[in-house]
């Protein structure tokens, strides 16, 4: 089967109507303590743009786990594991925030991809990952990455704190693109001016760091400084976005928590909106 790019005008479509066969939807078990996230009643439409969940398999050795599993021993293919951090729940209030603020037609739900799970990245444009400081690629899944990246796919990742989690980050980013630096973006590039005009970006904090709960919640903050980077192709395309230091996810998930600060939640969904723009005109 052929691994088919993207043609963008106005909505991100397959280059040819040989695609990779589509996975349906499901939905698995969240980290968060909650699992009961009432379905949309049009989650079954079909739209023109859909928010992608990156699966990935989790660091028994990263640097926030003392070498065992958040949730237990579970299998990360089933759920409950880092890449649930923030899932469903953020995913479907960005789309909310994305179709109010837009003109895409977005789906309502998320999609979780498999990696593995043959051919069916390649459908999915837009992949989002949270937690990178837990992740750990098998070099199957890197390589495929890789090939999804360069022929077109955009990769935001978020929610990774400090030296150590990037350390343990970049294990698996390094074997995705050995050979590409990593960079801060800056404030002048495309990706900052889509939609919104982004110079004065901050911080964002998790729902976590603010709820007083001390510990390594607060020594993960401690000392960090936000930072915007990403990777660029050969056409000097931001592939891979990244968010280091600050929590969107959360300013996602905690959109309409009253107890959550609005401005981490309007800055984190601008940043939302420019990176998907840019990820369909580029």
């Amino acid at each position: 089967m052929l691994k088919s790019g993207w043609l963008f005008g106005g909505a991100l479509v397959l280059a040819t109507s040989l695609a990779a066969f589509q996975m349906p939807w499901r939905v698995y078990t969240s980290m968060e303590p909650y699992d009961n996230v009432a379905l949309p009643p049009d989650y079954q439409a079909k739209t023109e743009w859909v928010f992608a969940r990156l699966m990935y398999p989790q660091n028994p050795y990263s640097p926030r786990r003392g070498g065992g599993f958040r949730r237990g021993n579970r299998d990360w293919r089933n759920g409950g594991t880092s890449w649930t951090q923030d899932y469903p729940r953020a995913d479907r209030h960005f789309a909310t925030a994305l179709r109010r603020l837009t003109r895409l037609d977005v789906r309502s739900v998320e999609q979780p991809v498999n990696l593995d799970d043959e051919d069916d990245v390649y459908n999915w444009p837009w992949l989002a990952a949270g937690e990178m400081g837990d992740w750990l690629l098998t070099p199957t899944q890197a390589a495929k990455l890789r090939d999804y990246l360069l022929r077109g796919g955009f990769l935001y990742l978020d929610d990774f704190w400090g030296p150590q989690e990037w350390a343990s980050f970049e294990e698996s980013m390094k074997a995705v693109f050995p050979d590409r630096p990593i960079n801060e973006i800056e404030n002048t590039d495309q990706i900052f001016h889509t939609v919104f005009n982004l110079d004065d970006r901050y911080q964002i904090l998790g729902q976590w760091a603010l709820s007083g709960r001390g510990g390594m919640f607060n020594n993960r903050v401690a000392g960090t400084v936000a930072q915007w980077k990403g990777i660029r192709d050969d056409k000097e395309r931001l592939m891979v976005a990244m968010s280091f230091n600050s929590d969107v996810g959360d300013s996602w998930e905690f959109a309409d928590d009253p107890n959550y600060p609005d401005k981490f939640s309007e800055l984190g969904i601008r940043i939302g909106v420019n990176y998907v723009m840019y990820s369909i005109t580029h």
